[in-house]
């Protein structure tokens, strides 16, 4: 779960459509990226839930994160998940142990903060999907539906917000049964942020366990 649903939720914060503007979900997708690119950085909470009736999961989740292009820092169930650009830290402080790794670059179909940026650029259909009013917003669908019969995701919803352009929610339902969803709560931009944002510092964990993976 962990894997790819820590990032999942970062499509709040950036999405990248595909060069083709032929339907209008490829053209709402476009301006919701370009909206972003506008921006130096990004911070956001949100909330969230697992549902599965199969294996009777029904788990609420909340959280943060701060991404700057490719960095992030992203705090997901008791575990921070930081990105220098080169190698993700994630720093377990209940078990008081970071584990080191590199973020894999090979085109996988894995929701990764790595490839949050074009993770649908290839692979996915986009269908132009229900609109709904939530809190007075008009909420915009935009269904993405793998090519690749092996994938693990059975579709992922988009909810974009009309006049902001910004992802309010996402839905991702596994071939496994598993529903996320996620809400945004809050979004800054453009914030001062520390330099120390998205680097990891070996000296603030004295006695912990830190491993590096190959």
């Amino acid at each position: 779960m962990k894997n790819y649903i820590l990032s999942v939720f970062m499509v709040f914060a950036f999405a990248k459509a595909a060069t083709a503007q032929d339907t209008p979900a490829d053209k709402l997708l476009n301006e919701v990226a370009q909206k972003f690119k506008s921006y130096d950085n990004v911070s956001f909470t949100y909330k969230g839930n697992f549902r599965n009736p199969k294996t009777g999961t029904d788990m609420d989740v909340q959280g943060d994160a701060t991404m700057a292009g490719q960095k992030y820092n992203v705090n997901f169930l008791g575990t921070t998940y930081i990105f220098d650009g080169k190698k993700q830290y994630a720093v377990n402080s209940e078990d008081q142990q970071v584990t080191i790794s590199k973020v894999r670059t090979d085109g996988n179909q894995m929701i990764t903060p790595s490839n949050i940026l074009t993770f649908y650029e290839k692979g996915y259909t986009k269908k132009w999907d229900i609109i709904q009013n939530e809190g007075g917003r008009k909420i915009q669908f935009v269904k993405l539906t793998p090519i690749k019969s092996n994938s693990e995701y059975k579709s992922v919803l988009l909810g974009i917000d009309v006049n902001t352009k910004h992802i309010n929610k996402a839905i991702i339902t596994e071939n496994s049964g598993t529903v996320a969803t996620f809400t945004l709560k809050s979004l800054k931009t453009n914030e001062p942020l520390p330099k120390s944002s998205f680097t990891f510092d070996a000296s603030q964990y004295k006695n912990w366990v830190i491993q590096e993976m190959n």
